[in-house]
């Protein structure tokens, strides 16, 4: 089974502009985003997906250097970005992560292919709440393309996966039960405003060095200092619309 990784990134974040190439403990937020994905295993290769405009060459710059695949797609229609940058692979499924999850679990993902290989299906889907910012989405290249041929409507093209569980009955699922540890909806791990990278430069400070800590520990080291877990907590994820 072939499975690659897209990371979406680009720079023009309403909240937070140039967040995936801000500072993150001794490196930058992407360097974070593909070193934690590139121990997902197994899989053929991780690739940036940006857009076209001018303002992202910085992106595909970082990864030039840094001997990241790159992909450049439209920078609205983000279904079609990812679309087209998987086709060029031929996978078998596809992981989608966002730049602005910086501690991606790693290690719950590797559960998640291992089931996917065990179980393959269109869409793998998580059984319990876990902290926003920590979690992959898997599905089937055939799904994906399922999805850019059908999910027409604004929210469709924004959200890359949102048309499989609006539509749900349309795709095969298999459940994966996330650890009951990490069950911690409350708390925010993500990277979209300038309170979230107030926490996740808590965080890198915290565990300066280690690129790789785990998730587990991540979530523990909030739960234990409320008053870093208290700095975003007041920020609402925007709607889908």
């Amino acid at each position: 089974m072939k499975t690659i990784i897209i990371i979406q990134a680009r720079m023009g974040s309403s909240r937070l502009p140039g967040k995936v190439l801000k500072e993150l403990g001794d490196t930058i937020v992407l360097d974070y985003d593909v070193s934690r994905c590139r121990e997902i295993q197994p899989i053929h290769d991780v690739i940036v997906a940006t857009s076209l405009l001018s303002q992202d060459d910085t992106i595909e710059e970082w990864c030039t250097k840094n001997d990241v695949a790159v992909f450049r797609g439209s920078e609205h229609d983000v279904l079609s970005r990812y679309y087209e940058c998987a086709k060029l692979y031929n996978p078998d499924h596809v992981i989608r992560v966002t730049s602005d999850c910086p501690f991606v679990d790693y290690k719950f993902a590797n559960s998640i292919v291992k089931h996917m290989q065990q179980n393959p299906v269109d869409v793998a889907r998580i059984e319990g709440d876990l902290p926003r910012g920590l979690a992959i989405e898997m599905l089937s290249f055939d799904a994906l393309e399922y999805i850019h041929r059908n999910g027409h409507e604004p929210r469709h093209r924004e959200h890359v996966t949102y048309y499989a569980y609006e539509y749900a009955d349309q795709f095969t699922s298999t459940w994966i039960s996330a650890p009951v540890s990490m069950r911690h909806p409350q708390l925010r791990i993500t990277l979209d405003t300038k309170e979230d990278y107030a926490l996740c430069r808590a965080i890198a400070e915290n565990f300066v060095g280690d690129k790789l800590i785990s998730s587990q520990q991540v979530v523990d080291y909030l739960l234990e200092n409320p008053e870093i877990a208290k700095l975003n907590a007041h920020i609402q994820q925007k709607p889908v619309i």
